[in-house]
Formats: C-alpha cells, sequence, structure tokens
C-alpha cells in the first residue's frame, strides 16, 4: 500500500510539472510542450536508472516515486498521440511525421544520453 502512495504523490507532482510546462508552451502550431516534457522525462529517466538502479533506497521508495510517479505523470504518450492524430486531421502531414520522428529520435536519445551521464558520473 505504501509503494501505492508513493507512485500517487509523484504522478501529482508530474503531472503539475507537465501542465506547467505545456502552458508556458501553449498557443503554437506545434505541440511544443508535449515535446520538451516527453524529452526532459527522458533524460531524467536515464539518469535515475543510471545513477540508482539497483539502491535499495531507489527499488524501494525512489523507482515508485520518481519514475513510476513523477516522470510517469510528466511525461505523456496519449498526448503525443493525440497531438499526431490532430496534426495529420488538419493535413499537416509534413508536421506530423516529422513530430514523430523528432520525439522518437530525440527521447531515445535523451534516455541514452541521461544513462551514459550517470554511468559516467559513477
Amino acid at each position: 500500500m505504501k509503494t501505492i502512495l508513493w507512485v500517487a504523490a509523484g504522478g501529482a507532482c508530474g503531472a503539475v510539472l507537465r501542465y506547467c510546462v505545456q502552458a508556458m508552451a501553449s498557443g503554437t502550431e506545434f505541440p511544443w510542450g508535449t515535446l520538451l516534457v516527453n524529452i526532459a522525462g527522458c533524460l531524467a529517466i536515464g539518469l535515475a536508472i543510471g545513477c540508482f538502479a539497483g539502491a535499495t533506497w531507489f527499488e524501494t521508495v525512489g523507482r515508485p516515486l520518481l519514475v513510476a510517479g513523477v516522470l510517469g505523470g510528466f511525461t505523456t504518450f496519449s498526448a503525443f498521440s493525440v497531438d499526431t492524430v490532430l496534426l495529420w486531421e488538419q493535413r499537416r502531414v509534413v508536421a506530423a511525421v516529422a513530430y514523430v520522428v523528432s520525439s522518437v529520435a530525440c527521447c531515445l536519445l535523451a534516455a541514452a544520453v541521461g544513462y551514459r551521464v550517470a554511468g559516467a558520473l559513477a
């Protein structure tokens, strides 16, 4: 039960952070806010896993709180998906494809960089 509370608390914080970032990036023709939170979240998860995986505190509290909770609430595949569909429906095919490609490439790169940086710091 305690683990569920860690996830819930972290998720609430992550969702608020995502809302703030997306609010700052609103009013643009491109879903920059979603792209930014997903890249930042991937970088952060790479760092967290690279730095703390295997540590007792991380496996019992940190992973549920930070990874599943904060970063799970902060990043958003559902918003990415609907943003892509909306760009496609608006017949902005180039923007939709660019968004998908940049999201996947940048998020994978960010996760890898975070993980490598964490390894270099260890």
